[in-house]
């Protein structure tokens, strides 16, 4: 039996549909997208195609399946894509690159997510001989997940761009919470989008629908993916009922992932004045990393004691521990919360 939980801070995966998208759901226009008859897939697709800056757009169940159709298109077997030691498709996609599509990989290390563009670009291997496997793709994140919701400014994404793009080396981002990115910076989805040839957004995290995520492309970049996408077995049928979830999330869910980051912002500043395992400065979206290198007690033991106290989180690594804000936990939610961790750390 689950357990039920005061405040549920594991991820912002775990929204429940409101009312409101279980009735746009429920009057779904639909027909068999598996032969693109489905009108309420098609709008989805185009309409985040068009604000990421793209010709075009698919619809995947998974996040996962997104990001890994877009590797697909940019990297044969035998060739590489390089990216954080960090990041969600190397740490939390199950080897998925190298089991299904035969890709190499290496890693940069960085401090929680942020990228140094001299860094990444210094690590590609350009050119051909009998010893190097070559760079075909730099995969970026942003927001950077493990990192803490670390949100990359334009200006380095741009860097990396500019270095990568004459020795034909392709750029696909991870944007699973682009959103939060854009919403935090004001910076257009477009010119984020505009950057990357290929790019995955995510649905079912802060925005609240229940499945889904897009890649978007080029046109026949798209039209290889759908292939792909059919013959990694999940050519879908009737999806507009959940393409329908998707737009009723870009209409009334956007904007209001401000509130999310406010409320992580107060907890952390709530946290930080009883104790030093977090800075407020730290906080640019909806992702609190609690570092306990310096406390007596380890992250799962914090995560145990929470869990005690009502409140879900979830134990990143032996010192670290994340809590993530989505629409469901309120400014009393929030607080409840920040009373329970100062509690936990002994703090109170």
């Amino acid at each position: 039996m689950t357990r039920a939980y005061a405040v549920d801070l594991l991820s912002d995966t775990l929204t429940r549909p409101s009312a409101g998208m279980r009735s746009a759901m429920a009057a779904a226009e639909v027909g068999d997208d598996v032969f693109g008859e489905d009108p309420t897939v098609a709008r989805l697709e185009a309409r985040v195609a068009e604000l990421l800056g793209h010709e075009a757009g698919l619809f995947t169940p998974t996040g996962s399946l997104a990001n890994q159709l877009g590797l697909r298109l940019h990297v044969t077997p035998g060739r590489e894509v390089i990216a954080d030691s960090m990041a969600h498709i190397l740490r939390a996609e199950l080897g998925a690159a190298a089991a299904f599509s035969g890709i190499t990989s290496r890693t940069w290390i960085s401090q929680r997510g942020r990228v140094l563009p001299d860094q990444v670009l210094s690590l590609m291997v350009v050119g051909t001989d009998v010893y190097h496997v070559p760079t075909a793709l730099i995969a970026l994140e942003n927001t950077h997940n493990f990192g803490g919701g670390t949100i990359l400014p334009l200006d380095t994404i741009a860097a990396v761009r500019a270095g990568s793009q004459p020795h034909g080396v392709a750029m696909h981002l991870d944007g699973a919470r682009l959103w939060n990115a854009h919403i935090a910076t004001g910076v257009e989805l477009a010119a984020y989008g505009r950057l990357f040839d290929t790019v995955s957004v995510c649905l079912s995290k802060g925005l609240g629908a229940p499945i889904g995520s897009v890649l978007v492309g080029s046109a026949a970049a798209i039209r290889e993916a759908r292939v792909w996408r059919k013959r990694y077995g999940a050519g879908m049928r009737q999806v507009g009922i959940l393409a329908a979830a998707g737009l009723y999330a870009l209409d009334h869910n956007l904007a209001r992932l401000a509130d999310d980051h406010a409320r992580a912002q107060r907890f952390a500043q709530a946290v930080a004045a009883k104790a030093p395992v977090v800075d407020p400065a730290e906080v640019e979206s909806n992702i609190v990393i609690l570092d306990l290198a310096q406390h007596p007690r380890s992250a799962a033991e914090v995560v145990a004691d929470l869990a005690d106290r009502g409140v879900r989180a979830y134990a990143l690594s032996p010192t670290r521990v994340r809590l993530v804000w989505h629409l469901d936990v309120d400014d009393a939610a929030t607080d409840y919360a920040s009373a329970a961790t100062i509690a936990t750390l002994g703090a109170a």
